[in-house]
């Protein structure tokens, strides 16, 4: 996805997420919307580090769910 795409999507969100909080929810901030980061489901699935890894890569590449796993084998 392109840059200017994302940023784009992202401002189109906040516009819909604030404009409804304005109507259903007078008085309250604004909600800053999440910055995004590793979740539990990630957690579970590929253990910490490498959901912590997996999110900072993640607008380059996604890290594969057996990296960084030792072949006792081999």
């Amino acid at each position: 996805m392109d840059k200017k795409d994302l940023k784009q999507d992202k401002a189109t969100a906040a516009v819909a997420v604030h404009k409804h909080e304005r109507a259903k929810h007078k008085g309250a901030p604004l909600t800053k919307l999440a910055k995004g980061g590793k979740t539990n489901a990630q957690m579970l699935a590929m253990g910490r580090g490498l959901a912590k890894v997996a999110n900072q890569k993640k607008s380059v590449r996604k890290v594969p769910k057996d990296m960084g796993k030792v072949d006792k084998n081999g």
